[in-house]
């Protein structure tokens, strides 16, 4: 008789999640599961706003409320004075009934099985063979891939798990899951040594400095002749982008498609989610077009990125690199007020503005714990209950919105980034 998976057809959808406002937003963006750091021990333990195990109870509430996963990411390696908090972290985990935890170290993934903690296996662990996935198989029923392999691997390996019936500790068939956009390493799935030999900040504990998205120069050490390399930031890798061929990845029977970020903005999370969650919908409605690709690259293009490639998925190169510093978003956002009052009758909100200037037709954002995200177009604008124009430095003023904002909400106005 065939192990079955508990696991429906559809792919399931994994935001990141660097802060409250970041989370809020992928539940409303439409992801199926968020991860997220807690305390030092993850790979994102310098780049992003961390939770804490205080945070966890909550965390699990929201998720529950919502329907859905939540996975923490405790993937660093550990040395021995990291074991004390590394127990806390998976047993607060445990009760507050977080779903799994992400681990590289095997001491994460033998206290987590000691308690029965569900674990993922991380993308740290490099696994690129069916082999790997059977000895993994004693601690997790997920594993994400190494980033390396092409589609064709990565199919193989689950046709094999399916040919073999390889479960987990829970008794169903080994998931697989894979990076679908984001951010990629030019080392092998994320193991560089570059900051820990330059800065004494080891990439492996989540303080990666980033030298690979610096420029350089090449100095020829016989006659000291120096040079520039022209046009490309040689170790930066652009973004990986999968929308475009995420039917080929669907027929790969992957169970999970992992969205790169914690350390990203909330309009990166929101729209990345919202986004991927819309073309997956489609494959499954059979409605997935080029015409439907190009609006989502198009929106994609829209937030952070470096610049988007394949990855190593469709087995064409073996890199793309970067031939500029920082994002080649579109559009960017500037931050101009905060929120005061909603008036939920009206739906009206009022803000005070700290710089630059608003106009009827602008597009603006607003982000916050609660609020997650809200964007559109200011339709009207009020100050003192009289119609403006625009609004200026200084101004308390309102404008309708639907949705409720809170006191603690930024408000950004959203224009060309060039």
């Amino acid at each position: 008789m065939s192990v079955q998976s508990d696991s429906s057809s559809k792919i399931e959808l994994l935001s990141p999640c660097g802060s409250w406002e970041s989370f809020t937003a992928a539940i409303q963006a439409g992801c199926n599961a968020v991860y997220f750091g807690i305390e030092q021990l993850n790979m994102r333990s310098q780049s992003s706003i961390n939770f804490t195990v205080d945070d966890l109870e909550k965390i699990s509430a929201i998720a529950k409320k919502n329907k859905i996963r939540t996975y923490i990411t405790l993937n660093t390696i550990v040395y021995d004075h990291d074991l004390k908090l590394m127990e806390t972290i998976v047993d607060k985990a445990k009760a507050c009934h977080i779903d799994a935890i992400i681990a590289s170290d095997h001491a994460v993934m033998a206290y987590a099985k000691k308690v029965a903690m569900p674990v993922h296996i991380s993308t740290q662990a490099n696994i690129t063979n069916i082999s790997t996935v059977e000895f993994y198989a004693h601690f997790a029923d997920v594993m994400v891939m190494a980033r390396e392999l092409t589609l064709e691997q990565v199919k193989q390996i689950v046709r094999e798990i399916q040919r073999r019936q390889i479960t987990g500790p829970s008794g169903n068939l080994i998931k697989i899951e894979i990076f679908g956009h984001g951010a990629l390493c030019m080392a092998v799935s994320g193991k560089c040594y570059l900051s820990l030999h330059s800065n004494f900040a080891s990439a492996n504990r989540g303080a990666c400095i980033q030298n690979c998205r610096k420029t350089y120069t090449v100095i020829d050490k016989e006659d000291g002749n120096e040079l520039e390399i022209d046009n490309e930031y040689i170790m930066s890798a652009k973004d990986l982008c999968t929308i475009d061929f995420l039917d080929k990845i669907a027929d790969t029977g992957i169970s999970v498609l992992k969205i790169e970020g914690r350390g990203r903005s909330v309009d990166y999370v929101y729209t990345a989610t919202k986004c991927y969650r819309e073309a997956i919908d489609a494959i499954e409605q059979g409605t997935y077009t080029k015409e439907k690709v190009e609006q989502w690259k198009t929106e994609l293009a829209t937030v952070f990125n470096r610049g988007f490639w394949d990855g190593y998925y469709l087995g064409k190169k073996m890199g793309e690199w970067n031939d500029e510093y920082g994002s080649k978003a579109t559009k960017k956002k500037i931050y101009i007020g905060k929120g005061l009052k909603y008036f939920a009758k009206n739906e009206i909100g009022e803000f005070q503005m700290e710089s630059h200037a608003l106009t009827i037709g602008d597009e603006f954002l607003i982000s916050g714990p609660t609020t997650g995200l809200l964007q559109g177009t200011v339709t009207e604008l009020r100050v003192n209950d009289q119609k403006q124009d625009s609004v200026k430095k200084g101004d308390v003023f309102s404008f309708p919105i639907k949705s409720k904002i809170r006191s603690s909400d930024k408000l950004y106005k959203i224009v060309p980034a060039k």
